[in-house]
């Protein structure tokens, strides 16, 4: 082009089908050096690493300990269950290497949506991006169903009915029409994320730290009652019952992935977010599996009550009184994963909206408060709706299809990065690239491959109607589309 040709913006002009599927077009890039300028327009970096340990421990250990655990048992595992956990967790290490690379190379908002942009393309990101919308607020309301579950169980213990309407979703139960408390419990949430990051972040942290000492109470209590007869057959379902069950187990030992998405809201993002994925992933993982061991040990996985399994086991070695406690504990110590993934589906949002593949509406902060309080109050009502009306087992297998994808894409992102730009500067390297991002893609996608057909057919139904979005909005009015300079040229 001459210095007299005009500059014709790229949503003006009509792209070839070849221009179209380039790195001009589709498969354009958001570059990976402008975080500084992002950061500028309103986030505040105040949580250090024990807050963000604390946050991804929010997410981590929530309802799989809780509410989670007890449901594969019964359904999928019995005691096989500890086998689901730990081969969800292996798959779940190998994307949070991959992960932590990112984390420590591109610390914006936004987690995978933000990294496979950057590393494979805008139609990409916003493919990832869409399915993470749809996923964390899934996961928000999953989290309120198991606290609701909780609940109820104590309702019931002191003496106290309720309605049954309002006790579940329909067809969870006679006369279920609405799981109410759930639902309110999402839109509390909403309320609390949106009175500020530092706030927040405090709120998070004590409950973290209520909820880990329940924890350690119910497996040192529980280990005096465990009974080796529980354990046989150790897998009543077949090895494919444990499989099956980790796809679902998956849900709960991703949580380092929600605390990732408000990168640009941690004080010396780079170095701190590696550690705190990596330190949080070996807590939750040592969780867990003591955590199932004490559960199928106390109670045989067929009496499992999978409302609230705990307590149920609990009461049923006697500990009735303590069972309570736990019930109490457990509301208060689920609602941390909760409010981790609903921090982590409004920064995905603002993030998005930021880079115009959503209205720009929804990229504008709270002028004292700091927060993406105009995206905030739509994930409240939504996580709301999907809480009050899906039952917590449909509602996990639809979390579960969208963020192994997720987990997938990042995986390869790490390896296209690492041709692409390998002058990058990174504070954490994965390990034995690229066999590590490979058993992280072949887990995920041997984990998809254990999910029921109506889990697919929403998951696709969700992401036609994303591309339909993009090629309607997102395309032309991304902040991409654009003519660059020199200087914006040479940073990609």
């Amino acid at each position: 082009m001459s210095r007299s040709s005009p500059v014709i913006p790229r949503d003006r002009a009509a792209p070839t089908a070849r221009g179209l599927f380039s790195r001009a077009g589709v498969f354009r890039l958001k570059p990976v050096d402008s975080s500084e300028a992002e950061s500028a327009d309103g986030l505040r970096r105040t949580m250090g690493l024990w807050q963000l340990v604390a946050l991804s421990l929010g997410g981590l250990v929530g309802a799989g300990v809780f509410s989670l655990a007890g449901v594969v048992a019964h359904d999928d595992a019995g005691p096989g269950v500890m086998l689901s956990f730990l081969i969800a967790i292996i798959a779940s290490s190998a994307a949070a290497l991959c992960y932590a690379e990112f984390a420590g190379t591109i610390p914006k908002a936004g987690s995978a949506y933000t990294y496979s942009y950057a590393a494979l393309g805008e139609v990409v990101g916003w493919a990832i991006g869409w399915d993470l919308l749809l996923e964390y607020t899934a996961i928000v309301a999953v989290v309120a169903i198991a606290v609701s579950g909780y609940f109820s169980y104590i309702l019931e213990r002191i003496g106290i009915d309720l309605p049954n309407w309002m006790l579940g979703a329909p067809g969870t139960g006679p006369g279920h029409k609405v799981d109410l408390f759930a639902a309110l419990l999402c839109l509390l949430l909403a309320f609390v994320l949106s009175r500020g990051t530092k706030e927040s972040a405090r709120f998070e942290t004590v409950l973290v730290v209520v909820k880990l000492g329940i924890i350690a109470l119910v497996v040192v209590a529980g280990a005096f009652h465990l009974s080796a007869g529980n354990y046989s057959p150790f897998l009543p379902f077949g090895i494919g019952g444990a499989f099956t069950g980790a796809a679902t187990a998956f849900f709960a030992v991703y949580g380092y992935d929600a605390m990732s998405a408000a990168a640009e809201e941690s004080a010396e993002a780079k170095k701190v977010l590696p550690k705190a994925i990596m330190i949080s992933l070996g807590i939750a993982t040592v969780i867990y599996l003591l955590v199932c061991l004490v559960l199928l040990g106390m109670q045989n996985y067929r009496d499992i009550d999978v409302h609230s399994p705990f307590s149920g086991a609990l009461g049923a070695v006697g500990l009735g009184g303590l069972g309570i406690v736990v019930a109490v504990g457990a509301i208060i110590g689920i609602t941390t994963s909760a409010f981790a993934n609903m921090m982590a589906v409004s920064r995905v949002w603002y993030s998005m909206s930021r880079d115009g593949l959503l209205p720009r509406y929804f990229a504008r902060n709270h002028p004292r408060r700091h927060v993406p309080t105009r995206v905030i109050r739509p994930v409240g009502v939504g996580s709301a709706l999907i809480a009050g009306f899906l039952p917590i087992r449909e509602a996990a297998d639809l979390t579960n299809i969208g963020i192994l994808v997720a987990f997938a894409v990042v995986a390869v992102a790490v390896v296209v990065l690492r041709r692409t730009r390998p002058d990058l500067p990174r504070a954490f390297r994965t390990p034995l690239v690229p066999l590590v991002p490979a058993v992280g893609v072949a887990f995920s996608l041997w984990l998809i491959s254990n999910l029921d057909t109506v889990t697919w057919l929403r998951f696709a139904v969700w992401m036609v109607i994303g591309l339909v979005v993009y090629g309607l909005f997102g395309f032309r009015n991304s902040a991409e589309n654009r003519p660059r300079t020199d200087e914006e040229e040479h940073l990609r």
